[in-house]
């Protein structure tokens, strides 16, 4: 019997109500948040924590020009992860989607096409980022100072690119076949190896950044291997040698749903430029110089990171479920677990807002000890660039709900308002009138336009579910 037969088996042995069986149909949403979002919001807060641990370790080891030099790079790793995410949380979408139609022979031609279009896309950053390093370095705005830095640590990073990619797109597709904790453990092992290979890298070998991002490269292989060792395990679906031939038409439609993330961390690589551009500008003129701001504003948007990885995580966690039912047509199924993220999602962000505010010189003492100057300009980065960083909750889980329920159009416009629409417009305007302190009020001034906005999208699209909920019970009644 061929794996095609095989398959075919596979999903007539499958009840025909198997769409009132699942328990994404059936269970309580909130124990079903917890099961899935819980590995989620661990896996994603720990490979946020990939670059966290780095700078710690080099802001201890080296000082604040090797921070700078990390936040330099950081761009090229953000733009790598928004192509990863499209991928895999476009394919996870699509599972989940096709799932809730009974649909096993889509679900499972997407989970196929997501893992191939992964590897290719790991193997073309690993090209890409070694032959323009240097135009990439520029584009970053690099510094005289931290130019050597940089360099060692982007070559490093680079060739750590196709265990990266294969890793975070290959964990969306694990979540959503219904394996999290599978998917946290890849995560979590590469970043325990990770924590304790960078301290044994740059204070026993001295190392410097260069010893970092091995350390991070080792990390990163080791997840990569588990992600891929996943492959035999999937419940879902049945990966087979044909079925791993690319389809275009499969693609496009994976990529559109994932287009939501993909913009999300896009926009915030376009913004992490802008920024490094204009803060080694306007830094020079005021009296932190250029260095100082890089450091800090980057630290803190890693720190500010944790707390958003969280919200996505919660999200990315409710995802499954929306898109399960939503394609079974349980809308109020939907409207009760988006509901329910949303509110968990405010709390996380209230939170991590007050921390922000109260202890701000704590957070910056992770980093290394450095002068008054530093120290200034850090705690204004905390309190003022993050001060409304509790919108992020309603505007981020709106755009994940979007991209759910297969409305890509709506999901790509709530993630590109944020970061292109809202913020970089404020970081080149602001600074002529405040100089290096407008590109810190810019954060505010987006995230209240931002979340302006989700609140008109999200309005308007529950009032379209809630009457496609009362049709429904209309047509079952006749």
């Amino acid at each position: 019997m061929n794996d095609t037969e095989n398959l075919n088996l596979k999903q007539t042995q499958e009840p025909q109500n198997q769409t009132t069986q699942n328990p994404l149909g059936t269970e309580k949403i909130s124990k079903l948040i917890k099961q899935f979002a819980i590995p989620c919001i661990i896996s994603l807060v720990v490979s946020s924590l990939y670059n966290i641990v780095d700078q710690i370790f080099i802001g201890q080891g080296v000082g604040y020009l090797g921070n700078a030099a990390t936040n330099i790079v950081f761009p090229f790793t953000v733009i790598a992860m928004a192509f990863s995410l499209m991928v895999g949380d476009g394919a996870a979408a699509y599972l989940s989607l096709s799932l809730g139609k009974n649909d096993k022979e889509s679900a499972n031609k997407g989970i196929c096409n997501g893992i191939v279009i992964s590897a290719l896309l790991g193997i073309a950053f690993l090209i890409f980022g070694l032959i323009f390093r240097e135009n990439l370095l520029q584009l970053f705005g690099v510094t005289e100072n931290s130019y050597e830095f940089s360099k060692v640590y982007m070559t490093y990073i680079t060739l750590g690119m196709p265990f990266f990619i294969m890793t975070n797109a290959l964990n969306s597709m694990i979540r959503a076949d219904g394996s999290p904790a599978y998917a946290m453990i890849t995560i979590l092992v590469g970043a325990i190896l990770n924590i304790i290979l960078d301290p044994i890298a740059i204070f026993v070998f001295h190392m410097g950044v260069k010893g970092a991002a091995i350390a991070t490269i080792i990390g990163q292989l080791v997840s990569g291997i588990m992600s891929v060792l996943y492959l035999k395990k999937f419940k879902s679906v049945m990966i087979t040698k044909q079925s791993l031939k690319p389809e275009w038409k499969m693609v496009r439609k994976i990529c559109s749903l994932g287009i939501s993330s993909f913009i999300t961390q896009s926009a915030i690589t376009l913004v992490l430029i802008v920024i490094n551009q204009t803060l080694t500008k306007y830094g020079a003129e005021s009296k932190y110089g250029s260095e100082i701001p890089l450091s800090a504003l980057g630290i803190v948007m890693k720190v500010n990171q944790i707390v958003n990885s969280i919200v996505i995580g919660l999200a990315v966690g409710a995802q499954p479920i929306i898109g399960f039912n939503f394609g079974a047509q349980k809308y109020d199924r939907v409207l009760k677990t988006y509901s329910f993220a949303v509110k968990v999602a405010l709390g996380i962000t209230a939170i991590g807002t007050l921390i922000f505010q109260l202890w701000p010189q704590v957070i910056i003492n992770l980093f290394g000890q450095e002068n008054e100057l530093y120290n200034e300009f850090a705690q204004l980065c905390f309190r003022i660039f993050i001060a409304l960083v509790i919108f992020n909750a309603f505007q981020i889980t709106s755009g994940i709900f979007f991209q759910a329920i297969g409305n890509p159009v709506k999901a790509a416009i709530l993630s590109l308002s944020r970061q292109v629409g809202f913020l970089i417009p404020a970081i080149l305007i602001l600074p002529k009138f405040f100089g290096i302190n407008g590109i810190l009020y810019a954060g505010p001034t987006a995230d209240c336009l931002a979340f302006i906005l989700a609140v008109t999208l999200v309005t308007i699209e529950v009032k379209k579910i809630k009457l496609l909920s009362t049709n429904n019970k209309e047509l079952e009644v006749k």
